[in-house]
């Protein structure tokens, strides 16, 4: 997993119900880490260089925009998502989109396990589903045959 710190509070109850959520899949605590970067605009960079070690399943992005009174909102929530698709389509690894992007910090706390959901478990269980589903493609082609309708 690759969580921003900015936002810090919020970023960890996302990265901890990850975790929660991971573990509850089947993944052992040993097998789960969890790199730390400064912001949401670092994790594409960050997952980009896990993705390239082969060493992952499955890469977990975590993190908090809030807007602000400013536009940077919308270039740090854009390039997060666009900069960690693009990492998925690159290497072929599945990596999630679990960055909360919010009004308000009231938003953001409600997405971080309130009323609206947990961000940080939805990413979890989409990157595990997605690390399952390409395994089992993987054993599914391999030395087989399958027709073409």
């Amino acid at each position: 997993m690759v969580a921003a710190r900015f936002n810090e509070p919020i970023s960890k109850k996302l990265a901890d119900g990850a975790v929660a959520a991971l573990e509850a899949g089947g993944v052992p605590g040993t097998q789960i880490e969890t790199h730390w970067v400064p912001g949401s605009f670092e994790l594409p960079q960050a997952a980009l260089a896990l993705a390239r070690t082969r060493r992952y399943a499955g890469i977990v992005g975590v993190g908090v925009v809030i807007r602000g009174e400013t536009p940077h909102f919308d270039f740090v929530a854009g390039e997060a998502a666009r900069g960690l698709s693009s990492v998925a389509l690159t290497t072929g690894v599945p990596v999630s989109f679990g960055v909360i992007t919010a009004l308000t910090e009231a938003q953001a706390w409600e997405r971080a396990g309130g009323s609206v959901g947990h961000r940080g478990e939805e990413a979890a269980r989409a990157a595990l589903e997605m690390a399952v589903w390409k395994r089992e493609l993987r054993s599914r082609t391999r030395g087989t045959s399958r027709r073409r309708d």
